[in-house]
């Protein structure tokens, strides 16, 4: 039986509202779900993870797959998402802010195609 992954700290929490707060310069409302993930990309094994989700302008999540172990993504659509060129992360203030910072760049690409 797969042992549950442990769900964020409240100082995880923290980092992320935080740097949600200096991005958008408001609280942004964060949402605590669980996704399925495959964590190792040679099994088909899907592993149940807590996540954080959010939507602003775009949809994100980061989701933690064990102790200090973070993976994130963005997407405005089934057909338009995007990770960060990492698969793993080991430092959650790391992670949120390089997802924030690629989705930035991605809005502003968006915009030049209109």
């Amino acid at each position: 039986m797969q042992q549950a992954l442990p769900d964020f700290t409240d100082a995880e929490r923290w980092c992320v509202e935080t740097a949600l707060l200096e991005r958008y310069g408001r609280k942004v409302e964060i949402e605590q779900a669980d996704i399925e993930l495959r964590l190792d990309p040679a099994l088909p094994l899907l592993t149940v993870c807590p996540a954080l989700y959010w939507k602003e302008g775009a949809a994100f999540f980061i989701a933690k797959l064990g102790d200090g172990r973070f993976r994130s993504q963005f997407f405005y659509s089934g057909r338009e998402q995007y990770g960060t060129g990492r698969e793993e992360y080991d430092n959650l203030a790391e992670c949120v802010v390089t997802l924030l910072q690629l989705q930035a760049d991605q809005d502003l690409l968006r915009q030049k195609k209109t």
